[in-house]
C-alpha cells in the first residue's frame, strides 16, 4: 500500500507544481503557450523524478541498505516472484486430496516469506538458504511431482519415483518452515523478551499486594 500512497503523492505534487509553474510563466512572464506548457513538463518531470529519488534514499537510509544491494535484493525478489508463480501452478496441479493440505501449508510458508523480504528488504540475507536453494528446488520437485502425476498410466517404477519425490518435498517442505523460522527469529527473541518482562513486572505488581481475606 504505502508504495501507491507515495506514487500518488509523487504525481499529485508534481501535478499541482507544474500547474502553478505553467501559470507564472504564461501570465506572469508573458511566455507563449507552447514555452509555458514545456517549462511545466519539464518541472513536473524534474519534480516527480526528485521525489522518487528522495523517496528511495529514505527507504535505503531506513534499511540500512546501499543502492547497489537493494538492486540485487530486488532482482533476487523478481526472480522468486516468477518461480513462486511456477510452484502455485504446479501445486494446482496436483489432484490428490491427501496432499491438498499441505500443498497450501507450502505455499502459504512461500508466499509469507516472499512479502516479509519485500516489505523488510534487509531480511533478505536471513532468507538467503530460501532464496538460493529451498525455493529452487522445492519448484523443481514439485514440477516433477505434477508431471508424473499427471500420466494416465503408472507402472510400478513410476509409483516409486511418486512417492520418492513426495517424501523429498516433505522433506523440503520442514526446511522451508526452518526457513520463516530464520526469518522470524529476530521477532520472535523480542516478542519473548517483552513477554519476560511483561511476566516479571505483573509478578512485581502482584507481590506488592497484600493477600485478600477469603
Amino acid at each position: 500500500m504505502k508504495p501507491i500512497l507515495h506514487f500518488l503523492l509523487r504525481v499529485y505534487t508534481a501535478s499541482t507544481m507544474s500547474v502553478l509553474l505553467w501559470l507564472i510563466s504564461f501570465f506572469a512572464f508573458d511566455q507563449t503557450f507552447l514555452l509555458s506548457s514545456l517549462y511545466a513538463g519539464a518541472g513536473w518531470a524534474a519534480i516527480y523524478l526528485g521525489g522518487k529519488w528522495y523517496g528511495t534514499h529514505l527507504f535505503l537510509k531506513e534499511n540500512q541498505l546501499t543502492r547497489r544491494e537493494f538492486a540485487y535484493i530486488k532482482q533476487n525478489l523478481q526472480e522468486a516472484k516468477a518461480k513462486i508463480a511456477r510452484l502455485r501452478k504446479a501445486l494446482f496441479k496436483v489432484k490428490n486430496i491427501q496432499t491438498i493440505k499441505q500443498n497450501l501449508e507450502i505455499l502459504r510458508i512461500v508466499r509469507k516469506i516472499y512479502t516479509v523480504t519485500k516489505n523488510d528488504p534487509k531480511r533478505f540475507y536471513q532468507a538467503e538458504r530460501f532464496y538460493y536453494q529451498t525455493l529452487d528446488s522445492i519448484v523443481e520437485l514439485t514440477e516433477k511431482y505434477a508431471f508424473l502425476a499427471s500420466q494416465p498410466k503408472r507402472s510400478a517404477k513410476l509409483e516409486v519415483s511418486l512417492s520418492e519425490t513426495r517424501m523429498t518435498i516433505d522433506k523440503l517442505a520442514k526446511q522451508l518452515e526452518e526457513d520463516l523460522y530464520d526469518l522470524l527469529e529476530t521477532d520472535i527473541e523480542h516478542l519473548e523478551f517483552e513477554l519476560d518482562v511483561a511476566k516479571h513486572s505483573l509478578k512485581k505488581a502482584g507481590g506488592g499486594k497484600p493477600d485478600e481475606p477469603v
